[in-house]
């Protein structure tokens, strides 16, 4: 009985492998790196455009992360994210241009449901849990901080 279910086991092992596709990590962590290091160019440009206009270190970089959130939601909009994701990977994704990307998306396929139904309601459905529990982590870290410099402060 065990030597059937392990002959089955290998049979489904072997379908699977015959079925998946080939990896490409390297490719795919290539692409990642040079997507994610252009949108970080991009984003020290505005940067570097800014101070250079006049902006202290502090404005700069507030003008360079609105900047890069509204460019997400700009190529989201018009649906040129989507097709940078494609080919970038991860590197599309971890910038803050895919936070935005994560909240435009949800809320541009259900805008057919109505504002409050459709676009209100879906468009944390992504960006919601991460923002929740990115927030809950930061307050138990910043209580376990403010307990330490008390203790050994």
């Amino acid at each position: 009985m065990n030597h059937a279910l392990d002959q089955e086991q290998k049979e489904y092992a072997a379908y699977v492998e015959r079925k998946s596709p080939p990896s490409h990590l390297w490719k795919d962590g290539a692409m990642a790196f040079v997507s994610g290091g252009l949108f970080c160019v991009i984003g020290q440009a505005v940067f570097d455009l800014a101070a250079r206009f006049g902006a202290d270190e502090k404005a700069a970089a507030t003008i360079a992360v609105i900047s890069m959130i509204f460019l997400g939601a700009l190529l989201t909009g018009l649906g040129v994210y989507d097709l940078i994701g494609k080919y970038a990977g991860a590197g599309s994704v971890i910038p803050i241009t895919g936070f935005a990307n994560s909240i435009v998306a949800p809320a541009m396929e259900f805008k057919r449901e109505g504002l409050v139904l459709g676009v209100g309601s879906k468009m944390f459905t992504v960006a919601g849990p991460v923002l929740v529990y990115g927030i809950g982590a930061a307050v138990i870290v910043g209580i376990i901080f403010w307990i330490g410099g008390m203790v050994f402060g």
